[in-house]
Order: C-alpha cells, then structure tokens, then sequence
C-alpha cells in the first residue's frame, strides 16, 4: 500500500546542482512565441544579452554564447586555442577536471596532470612546481568550482603565476559563475566559461565563453580542428549581434530575462545570498554529525555531504525523489552511493534551503539512521537568520 506522502505530494522540489529552477518570470519570457534570428527584433535581445553577460563576468571582452552545454564551451576553449603537440596542465580533482584531460586525449594536446584527492582544492604551489618543471606548458585547466565534490579552487592565485607567464588560464566556472565574484579582467583569466542551467535560472543547452586579448592572439595560430565551435567567427558574428549559427532562440530571451533579475537584486546581493545558503547547509550538515566532501574549500554553489555509512546513498537519493519529490544529486564514479550533493545557486532561497535540510533527515530517519529531527533545520535556520530584516 502505497504511503500517505507519496499519494498526496502535490509539489516537486528540484534541489540538485543543475538543472536548477527556472524562475516564472524567465519561463513566461521563453514561452512568448518565437521570433527569427536573423531579425533586428532577435538582435535587440542579443544585444542586451550580451552586455548582461560582460557585466556578470566582469569583463571588457566579449562573451559569446554557444548552442551548447558546458562541454561544448570547455572543448572550444581547448580547440581554438592550442595546437596538437603541444602541452598543457589540467588539474584533476574530481569528475569534471577529468575532462579537460580527456578533451586534451581526443585533439592530441599532450596533457600533463596533477591529480588531486576528490574533496580537495589544489594547492598553488603545485601548480607552480609542475610549470616550473614543465617550461612548455601553455595552458592550465582549472574548474573554479569542482560540480562532483563541491570544491572550489584558488582561482585569483592559479591566475597570478599565469599572468606572469606565456601561459594562458582556462577556467571552467559552470558551478561557479553567478553564484560568486570572478571578476575575470582583474585577476587575469584567459577563459572563463559557464553553462546555462545553473547559477544562470535557465534550462540546459546554452553556453557561455569569454577570452582575454592575449587569448584571442592565441586563437591567430591554433591548429587542432574545429568548425563548429569556431570562436573567431563567433566573435564576427557577435560584433553584429547575431550568432555564426542558430541560436538557441528562447533560451537567449530567457537569458536576458535571467540576467536583468539578478542585476535588479544586485550582483553582490546574488553572491552573498549563495554563501549564505553554502554556509547554512554546512552547519546544518555539521549538526546532523555528517561529514562534508570538501570541508576546507567549499563551494557556494553546492554541498556534498556523505552518507552513514549504513545507509545506502543511491536508494536514500531516489527516495527522496521518487516518495518525497525532493531531487538531490548523488555520487559520481567512486563517490557513487556514499555521498549526496545539495544544489543552492540559482533560482532559490532560505526556504528552499530549509526545504532540503528537513527532506534529508526525514529521509534519513526513514532509512534507520538515528537522527534527531530539526537539529540540522535549526543549525541552517540560524544562518539564514542573519538575512531577516528587523
């Protein structure tokens, strides 16, 4: 017999790191009926995108925007910019910073790799010694915020010993852009990259990619490959406000729409409301007696947090889905079934925050974990307080 709460739920919360909640605001603007792209009208929007996105990555350059995941932009960062022989650093810390060692298999970019625990940020000075033993590095591969474990990298230093050399920084900021500052003209960051279904409020299936002037020379003498995912005749096309290729229509005009909220909010207010919520999960994982998967450098985008070693993650993960309709995301490779991730960039709040704190320990009570319920509610309750007005 089915149980009361999965026969009268009548609302599903979507708490994972990415897909994210699409605001109403932005799902009306992209239900409006589509225009052509290659219109003054479909322009306008562009236009306004764009200059949007230069705000949010804090850069003179332009960002160009790609129908694509964020894979899509990680592998035009790689093909436009080196060529096959050639060598670059990629920092493997997680299931993502893998990637960037597999896309530099696939084009013949020879990949020199500093593998790091999962759970841990890199540390700088690593990333120094393998340049200064490896002179004809050309690039390093960083994520700012690993999606797999919830750790975040030390970007702005990554960036000072780059600059300072005839090496580009790419940074894959997919978790990361919109949910902190990067200002990427000020810390030197050759790439910066995001994708659209995270801190962005938008459904995947749209990309987006900034280079510095030094990168864009760089571009000038690539030769792997690439057609598709040809950022110079982006860039021309962008200079026109229109794109090389069709667009992803609705999911530009639900950028702008996306983008003119968070600027109405303030920047600064996004960023501090996603580090609240960061902090509140973590004191409420803390409380719970629960271990985080990245303690020391933890992202304000998500937390990953491991399961009693007596509950099976995979079944608690799909429950919470499937009986209670609250959607976490679980482990990846070895991390599969021993951890959870909880999503809070986007389109979300305190509640939902405190939404996920009491679905995780109801469903922990559930699988026999001995839990004191609204011990962890109360921890994060206690952050969130702080933004209450008086």
């Amino acid at each position: 017999m089915p149980n009361e709460l999965s026969t009268t739920l009548i609302k599903n919360y979507l708490l994972a790191p990415g897909p994210t909640p699409v605001p109403t605001r932005v799902a009306l603007a992209m239900a409006q009926p589509i225009i052509h792209h290659r219109t003054p009208q479909f322009s306008r929007v562009f236009a306004d995108a764009k200059a949007l996105l230069r705000d949010l990555f804090q850069t003179s350059q332009d960002v160009l925007m790609l129908a694509a995941s964020g894979t899509g932009a990680m592998e035009s960062s790689l093909t436009n910019l080196f060529s096959p022989g050639e060598q670059v650093l990629t920092i493997n810390a997680g299931k993502f910073g893998a990637r960037w060692g597999k896309l530099a298999t696939t084009f013949g970019v020879a990949n020199v790799e500093i593998q790091v625990e999962w759970g841990q940020a890199v540390r700088a000075a690593a990333v120094r010694r393998a340049l200064d033993d490896n002179p004809a590095i050309r690039g390093v591969f960083v994520q700012a915020s690993e999606t797999s474990t919830s750790a975040v990298h030390p970007i702005e230093e990554i960036a000072a010993l780059t600059r300072a050399r005839d090496v580009l920084l790419v940074v894959d900021g997919i978790t990361a852009v919109g949910v902190t500052a990067i200002p990427m003209d000020r810390w030197g960051i050759d790439v910066l990259l995001t994708g659209s279904q995270k801190a962005l409020m938008l459904p995947p299936g749209l990309a987006a990619i900034a280079l510095s002037a030094r990168a864009w020379e760089r571009t000038k003498t690539a030769k792997v490959p690439r057609f598709y995912f040809d950022l110079a005749r982006e860039r021309a096309a962008l200079a026109k406000d229109t794109t090389a290729w069709t667009p992803p229509i609705a999911l530009v005009v639900g950028l702008r729409e996306a983008l003119t909220m968070m600027q109405e909010e303030g920047w600064d207010r996004v960023f501090a409301r996603h580090e609240r919520m960061a902090r509140a999960t973590r004191a409420a994982a803390r409380a719970l007696g629960l271990r985080l998967v990245a303690p020391d450098a933890p992202s304000p985008g998500l937390t990953g947090i491991y399961v009693p070693e007596t509950v099976a993650g995979g079944k608690l993960v799909a429950y919470l889905r499937d009986a209670m309709g609250v959607t976490f995301a679980g482990g990846q490779d070895h991390l599969k079934g021993k951890i959870v991730r909880v999503g809070h960039m986007g389109y979300m709040g305190a509640f939902d925050t405190i939404t996920a704190i009491a679905a995780f320990e109801m469903a922990l009570k559930r699988f026999g974990h001995d839990v004191q319920l609204g011990r962890g509610v109360a921890a994060a309750q206690d952050v969130l307080m702080e933004a209450l007005p008086e």
